[in-house]
């Protein structure tokens, strides 16, 4: 059976995954089902089906980076604004959202001029964020052939890949970053290092989140809110960091004491100053987290995926997350993704939990 075919098993094996333990439906709960692109059909259609036995009510709905390059490449200013009222309104109607977000090519947009994307963009930012205010909910990112290869991987292994890490047993998985989250709750600082980097800031008062298969699917992160105004320093990205379908590489974001005074790439730079530009909040770090997910060892180009990569570690620029302690508010949440298995530590309150790609045996570090 080829992998992700639609009568792969596993689809209905993750479908339950997310109904039953991301989202939690119970009975008589609406439920948004965000599908994106055709290669996420197999696993709408099963999750549709999880949701009728859990006694729900689903609405599919359909969405398309293949459709919405119309709008880029051909709307006025004001379409390019314009914020999708279903959309928005499924946010208000819904009690849960499910969003099956089916892989493509990067280069999908790269006709589309830099300003128009990020106006656009903003408008994303605007429906995300009515997402995590107003309902429960969980974002899956799921694999295609246009996908792996754009990113030079083979599609069978990457979708091997996606459904190991997709279906962890979380019983063991679980303890083990609460754990590592209790660990580093009540710390002080962090600081980064490594090939041009050199960046520290304050977590005092902040909380350490273990991430276990619920908000994003595949999972495994640990993450907290830096302090607004306490960055300081360098860091670089050897890895492409990629937003809104671009690829932006050789990244190189620079503060002084919480001000980003340096954003500078080798591609994209128009693009990457208008993001950055969206609002006030897209210049802080909202977000810092730490990838646990030893079952995905392979760089997708995509977010949703290699922001799980143990021996990684991301920062968001702009929106960060309540639950965390952060106030950064934005149109924007941008991660950006850093692979320390080539070397680089990142501490916490000197004390490495993060070394060339490597976790701490447990115990190695407890906040104060």
């Amino acid at each position: 059976m080829t992998a992700g075919a639609p009568d792969d098993p596993r689809w209905a094996a993750l479908a339950d995954a997310l109904v039953g333990r991301a989202v939690e439906v119970k009975p008589g709960e609406r439920v948004m089902i965000a599908m994106g692109e055709v290669d996420s059909a197999p696993l709408a259609a099963a999750v549709n089906a999880a949701v009728v036995r859990a006694g729900g009510y689903p609405q599919v709905q359909f969405l398309s980076e293949t459709l919405r390059h119309d709008l880029l490449q051909h709307g006025s200013e004001e379409q390019l604004a314009w914020t999708p009222e279903i959309e928005a309104y499924g946010m208000e109607w819904a009690d849960v959202y499910i969003a099956l977000r089916g892989g493509r090519a990067l280069d999908l947009h790269a006709d589309v001029a830099a300003d128009r994307m990020a106006r656009n963009q903003a408008a994303q930012g605007r429906i995300s964020t009515l997402r995590w205010q107003k309902t429960r909910w969980t974002l899956v990112r799921v694999p295609s052939r246009e996908m792996a290869e754009d990113s030079g991987r083979d599609f069978e292994v990457m979708m091997d890949e996606f459904f190991n890490a997709a279906l962890v047993d979380w019983e063991i998985e679980e303890p083990a970053l609460v754990h590592l989250a209790e660990r580093l709750n009540g710390s002080r600082s962090v600081r980064i290092e490594g090939p041009d980097t050199d960046l520290s800031f304050s977590v005092a008062g902040r909380t350490w989140v273990p991430a276990v298969g619920r908000i994003n699917v595949p999972d495994g992160e640990v993450m907290t809110a830096p302090v607004e105004g306490t960055v300081h320093g360098v860091v670089t990205f050897e890895q492409p960091a990629v937003f809104g379908g671009r690829r932006i590489r050789d990244l190189r974001l620079r503060w002084d004491d919480g001000e980003l005074v340096e954003a500078t790439s080798s591609t994209e730079q128009d693009f990457l100053d208008r993001i950055i530009d969206t609002d006030p909040g897209a210049r802080h770090i909202g977000e810092f987290a730490l990838g646990t997910n030893r079952h995905l060892t392979g760089f997708a180009d995509d977010i949703l995926l290699d922001e799980k990569i143990a021996g990684t570690w991301h920062l968001a620029l702009g929106r960060a997350y309540p639950e965390c302690g952060g106030t950064v508010q934005s149109a924007v949440h941008w991660d950006i993704i850093k692979d320390t298995r080539q070397g680089g530590t990142v501490s916490v309150d000197g004390v490495p939990v993060l070394r060339d790609g490597m976790l701490p045996p447990a115990g190695e570090h407890r906040g104060s």
